[in-house]
């Protein structure tokens, strides 16, 4: 019996629908690594591309425990003092409220090109409408599955 190693004609893609409203932002992103990498899957390859293709919606209404609504967020700009900083409560409240799933997403995927490659099959909106209708995505209830998760 050797190792399975799936080949690309063998992966099969499905599109998978998460509402996060009300889930706290560091549980959903690890859901949605996971789904991104195709670990869920019994035929998992490292090194391939197995991941599903995930829509979030409502990002907007995301949670987070503690004081992490404070926590600042620094980037620099590349220029002398361009150090630049801005809330985690700012990002929610502000625009472009899907970046901050993003980001948190992204930081739990490992750091290489095949992660890259990867996070293109996230999609992330703060409302409720997504243009994806087309694929008939199947949704997963992320509530529940934390409820399993979380030792009482």
């Amino acid at each position: 019996m050797g190792t399975f190693t799936a080949t690309p004609a063998e992966i099969d893609k499905k599109w998978i629908l998460i509402d996060a409203e009300g889930v706290v932002l560091g549980r959903l992103a690890s859901i949605i690594a996971t789904l991104l990498r195709g670990k869920h899957k019994v035929t998992y390859t490292p090194h391939m591309d197995m991941g599903d293709n995930v829509i979030v919606v409502n990002a907007d209404k995301v949670q987070l425990t503690g004081n992490k609504r404070e926590k600042p967020n620094y980037w620099h700009t590349g220029y002398p003092g361009g150090l630049k900083s801005r809330t985690t409560g700012e990002i929610l409240d502000g625009a472009h409220p899907e970046r901050a799933v993003m980001q948190a997403v992204k930081r739990m995927l490992p750091r290489n090109r095949l992660s890259r490659k990867q996070m293109t099959n996230l999609r992330v909106y703060a409302g409720t409408e997504h243009p994806h209708d087309a694929q008939m995505p199947e949704v997963l209830d992320v509530k529940s599955l934390n409820k399993k998760n979380t030792r009482s």
